[in-house]
């Protein structure tokens, strides 16, 4: 019996990386008495046929129960398999805000599944906003891109311009788009939020011309800074970063600072900030420690004290919340992203 154990077992292996082999040989096994358990596939989203070309038609990752279903699913931003992204239309017969959701993970990991762990997508809907979450290039697939971040955080930005291009077919509002996101993809949004507009206006590319700027970032437990020398003076035991630079590990990204700040300047959210910047929040789950070793270095909201000092400093509004925090004015990045987005509307 152990033999035929290790069969079976050697079996689903094999059926977990090939997936067409996997029914071939299901069926092989299950002629044999085998039952072999497959994986459900989560059905597509059925949406209109001129909406047909713009989605792949599977998805294996299921959204959190209380995420209502999306209007479509998986439209092509892109090439790459990961360049997609679901949408969610609010109800309204004049264009609505739109909140752009990028998942965290490290840019290694996650998926716009996870929408539920950044903001709560029904409270918005009912609010008339309407809603994306993007898939993205991890940095590992990033292929000859230099610095490897490149990947990540430009598809992010070339999502959001395609979102735009689609406002007339999906009722957005162009101007009133706000970013969230949690970790790699807070920081994602900060970059966003910070950067120069990415549009290119007299490129041939439709969507190229549309613009990457933002009314508002929402984040929770974003790393606000790419820099090494100034995550270790905030935190000591920080280790975070260096694979966005091709970096094997911290003290190689500590040791080559000086041949990186150009890429430095141009990623880290830090260094972005300008007067003319959107208003940002930034949620955290513990209160700060600046100067001391962090549980949890990598999402310590020491990186959301320096950069709100940052923020303000720039004469750009910047809410923090964690626990402890006095003067609360939004407890969540949904109310935030509710209150900017039709503030004055």
């Amino acid at each position: 019996m152990k033999n035929r154990r290790m069969t079976i077992l050697e079996t689903h292996a094999l059926l977990r990386c090939m997936p067409r082999l996997r029914r071939l040989i299901a069926c092989f096994l299950v002629g044999l008495g085998i039952n072999v358990p497959v994986r459900a596939q989560v059905p597509d989203v059925v949406s209109k046929p001129n909406q047909a070309a713009n989605r792949s038609v599977k998805t294996s990752v299921q959204y959190a129960g209380g995420v209502p279903t999306p209007t479509l699913t998986e439209v092509k931003y892109g090439d790459h398999p990961r360049q997609i992204m679901d949408f969610w239309k609010a109800k309204s017969t004049s264009p609505t805000p739109l909140v752009f959701v990028i998942h965290g993970g490290g840019w290694n990991g996650g998926s716009k599944e996870r929408i539920d762990r950044f903001v709560n997508v029904a409270a918005l809907l009912k609010e008339g906003i309407s809603v994306v979450a993007i898939n993205y290039r991890y940095i590992r697939q990033a292929g000859d891109l230099k610095p490897p971040v490149q990947a990540p955080l430009h598809d992010a930005a070339r999502a959001l311009q395609f979102v735009r291009s689609k406002a007339t077919e999906w009722n957005i509002d162009k101007q009133r788009i706000g970013a969230a996101g949690g970790s790699a993809g807070a920081c994602s949004s900060l970059w966003i939020a910070f950067h120069d507009d990415l549009a290119e206006p007299e490129s041939d590319d439709p969507v190229a011309r549309e613009s990457s700027r933002l009314w508002c970032a929402a984040v929770t437990r974003p790393q606000t800074s790419l820099d090494p020398k100034q995550m270790k003076q905030w935190t000591p035991n920080c280790q975070y970063g260096g694979h966005a630079f091709g970096k094997s590990n911290f003290a190689e990204f500590l040791r080559d600072r000086e041949q990186l700040l150009p890429w430095i300047a141009e990623y880290s959210p830090y260094a972005l900030v300008s007067k003319d910047d959107p208003a940002v929040y930034m949620s955290y789950t513990s209160p700060p420690a600046l100067g001391k070793v962090e549980k949890d270095p990598t999402h310590t909201s020491n990186f959301g004290v320096k950069l709100q000092e940052h923020c303000l400093a720039n004469g750009v509004s910047c809410e923090l919340f964690y626990p402890g925090v006095p003067d609360v004015k939004n407890e969540t990045t949904t109310e935030f992203l509710i209150a900017k987005l039709k503030e004055l509307q």
